[in-house]
């Protein structure tokens, strides 16, 4: 008999501290079937960004268990019904989206901005994200373009055509995921002050996941709102061809997060954890096995397409969504390496790798 179809889960909403909502929203990825934003309380007159006409439409909405208002960190991902799923989360904590004074993205991916638009458009507030966004909406400004460069990485990294066609034609018709125009209204970098009730939240870049990728550090409570720099359990993942080196970026962010001395993280997807040096320190080590089994493999067996390596690398099935997830990270890798002086691309399209001086 097939095996019965994952129950989807509905947006649920639980308080984590005081003044600390998280709200789990659902997702329809197989292996993710959640992500977090998270609440913080937020007196109505410590924030920039919202003007009278949209604080009287809050006042008239009424108060929530903050009193006055709430920061919102993140917003998950937009599709049929997703807006319904916040709403719900938020009335579990007697919160509504009209308590939303300000929305604060830690990156530009789609579950973690996509209902940003719908929230702002509702709530009439400002949204904050790093300035490097433009691995997202760059390619909602050319949904086209950026599918045809998309092809272009993965042919130039060795996928056969056959599965490309497939590919294609299955993202016909398919949601982006994103509820209208991302357009930050103020830059989220080092120096931006988030005021809440909790004190003030310090912007902590730590590109790598993402060019865009920020943490927000509360100093005097030691907290952390990591969207997904950090997770519960190691998760790699790096947005290719943004950067000159997303691995080394990455490995960089984790330094600076593990000099923070964080008390508690409030992470992007799964609960919150302490003991973030040992977070981070797992996350250096499944780094640095990663890119030495690929070397190892290149030494041993290539020259090879990055294609060719991800059987060798990863367990599980090569499905479009794991095909594409492990060779952006594989490509990663191999860019990290040749940084390094590590290996060689002969230059070809497909390129094949080879270890240096094998």
């Amino acid at each position: 008999m097939p095996a019965p179809a994952r129950k989807r889960e509905v947006g649920r909403g639980e308080r984590t501290l005081p003044g600390v909502w998280r709200l789990r929203l659902p997702l329809p990825w197989p292996g993710i079937p959640h992500c977090n934003a998270w609440a913080v309380a937020a007196g109505q007159d410590d924030l920039a960004g919202r003007g009278p006409d949209a604080r009287t439409r809050a006042r008239r909405g009424g108060r929530g268990r903050t009193g006055e208002g709430v920061v919102l960190f993140d917003t998950g991902l937009h599709e049929n019904g997703s807006l319904a799923h916040l709403e719900r989360a938020l009335d579990m904590v007697g919160l509504r989206l009209e308590h939303v004074r300000l929305v604060v993205c830690t990156h530009a991916h789609i579950d973690h901005c996509g209902e940003a638009p719908a929230i702002v458009e509702r709530a009439g507030c400002e949204l904050w994200m790093h300035p490097s966004h433009g691995h997202l909406t760059r390619s909602l400004d050319d949904p086209e373009a950026a599918f045809d460069r998309r092809m272009e990485i993965a042919r130039s990294a060795g996928v056969p055509e056959e599965p490309l066609r497939r590919w294609s034609k299955e993202r016909a018709g398919g949601a982006f995921g994103v509820a209208g125009e991302v357009r930050p209204d103020r830059d989220l970098v080092e120096g931006r002050r988030v005021e809440t009730d909790l004190g003030v939240w310090e912007v902590v870049e730590t590109p790598g996941h993402a060019p865009s990728h920020v943490c927000l550090w509360q100093p005097e409570r030691r907290l952390l709102i990591c969207g997904d720099h950090v997770l519960g359990r190691v998760s790699l993942y790096y947005d290719f061809g943004y950067t000159p080196d997303p691995v080394g970026e990455f490995l960089a962010s984790l330094d600076r997060v593990d000099a923070l001395g964080a008390r508690l993280c409030l992470p992007g997807h799964g609960r919150t954890f302490g003991d973030v040096a040992g977070h981070v320190e797992a996350n250096r080590e499944a780094v640095h096995d990663r890119v030495g089994a690929l070397e190892r493999l290149l030494r041993a067996d290539g020259p090879m397409t990055a294609f060719q390596t991800l059987p060798r690398l990863y367990d599980g099935e090569l499905t479009p969504m794991t095909t594409n997830w492990w060779l952006g990270e594989t490509l990663c890798y191999l860019r990290h390496l040749e940084v390094a002086q590590r290996v060689v691309s002969d230059g070809a399209s497909p390129a094949r790798w080879s270890a240096a001086g094998g």
